[in-house]
């Protein structure tokens, strides 16, 4: 009997429950994009939800160029035929759906220990306010058990960060708690690598993206002479990483690479980053970019799968006041998966 696949979306607004500032601004809400794969008796959903400001993806016809995938697949075209080199997101998202469909529609994929309980280690976000407010969220993180915390730089003056990060080290050593920065690509060029020098005295474990993208030459430079590990980020956006991938490593050399599959093109992608970190001998982690729990989820059990021991940077799922229930909950610096628990989905 011929089985008929449906494929459709569902545009779902994320409500941030708390006032969320970024380096690009303050944002209330975030637009998840939730894909569905079903054949009458399982279902396979999956999220496409491009960051505005960041995302190549993020444009006006991102709507219409979901459908027309959509519509292709429900034609009869193989996933494989699409050409997603420049909807990032919408890859990740059908790769997720397609990968939970063919595994019975339980939000369950690759074999990995986080789903039998391994917990994932994972850093504390402290989110952009005022200083004081900033420090307060860090000293909160690590009362809670977290040992890497994440600041990020470049949006407050940087007289008051390096004053914010001295009073945190004043109250706990390298020895105790790592500090991660992002930077964002808000230090310019001809600053960064006085900025990176001048950092360092607070025992830095890295900091991603200090210049902004695009600039290989300046930043394999300032990645040779910095004395922080340099991580890239929005450098691997829009780069198609099977062409340009090895150019881009020889090129400038990073310490690490931040891997964000709903900005980079999904989970084969990822995949072929790391593959590229190991032949460089180079280090990665995972980041999550304010994914629903159904992203968030898809990206954590891929990390699991890979093996990797560092601390990666998964949201909680704490973010949004209308978030989906899932089965995993942060705690004491560790991402935890209850296989007792269950997902409760809006339709």
């Amino acid at each position: 009997m011929l089985i008929v696949l449906k494929y459709s979306y569902t545009k779902y607004p994320l409500q941030f429950a708390f006032d969320a500032r970024t380096s690009r601004g303050p944002i209330q809400t975030h637009v998840a994009y939730l894909i569905t794969i079903t054949d009458g008796n399982k279902r396979g959903i999956g999220e496409a939800s491009p960051l505005v400001g960041l995302s190549i993806d993020a444009v006006p016809s991102f709507e219409k160029q979901l459908q027309f995938f959509l519509n292709e697949l429900a034609s009869g075209k193989q996933f494989t035929d699409l050409d997603l080199k420049m909807w990032p997101a919408i890859q990740f998202g059908l790769e997720t759906a397609i990968a939970d469909f063919d595994n019975g529609g339980h939000q369950l994929f690759e074999p990995n220990d986080w789903v039998h309980g391994t917990p994932i280690p994972i850093n504390g976000l402290v989110w952009m306010q005022q200083a004081d407010q900033m420090l307060m969220q860090a000293i909160t993180k690590v009362q809670q058990g977290y040992t890497h915390i994440k600041f990020k730089v470049g949006a407050l003056h940087f007289e008051e960060e390096c004053n914010l990060l001295n009073e945190f080290r004043k109250l706990y050593s390298a020895s105790e708690v790592q500090i991660r920065l992002d930077a964002n690509g808000a230090f310019s060029k001809n600053e960064a690598l006085e900025k990176i020098q001048e950092l360092n005295q607070f025992h830095i474990h890295s900091i991603e993206q200090p210049i902004p993208a695009g600039n290989w030459d300046a930043m394999a430079a300032l990645i040779q002479e910095s004395p922080i590990p340099i991580a890239l980020d929005e450098e691997l956006i829009g780069i198609d990483v099977w062409s340009k991938g090895n150019e881009l490593m020889n090129h400038c050399m990073p310490n690490y690479l931040i891997l964000k599959p709903t900005l980079i093109g999904g989970i084969a992608n990822a995949n072929e980053w790391i593959r590229l970190a190991q032949h460089y001998q180079k280090g990665w982690w995972a980041t999550s970019a304010l994914e629903s729990s159904i992203g968030l989820n898809r990206i954590a059990q891929w990390c699991s799968g890979t093996g990797s021991k560092i601390p990666q940077g998964l949201g909680t799922g704490s973010l949004y006041s209308n978030n989906f229930e899932s089965p995993f909950t942060a705690k004491a610096g560790f991402l935890s998966y209850d296989l007792a628990k269950t997902w409760k989905l809006p339709f």
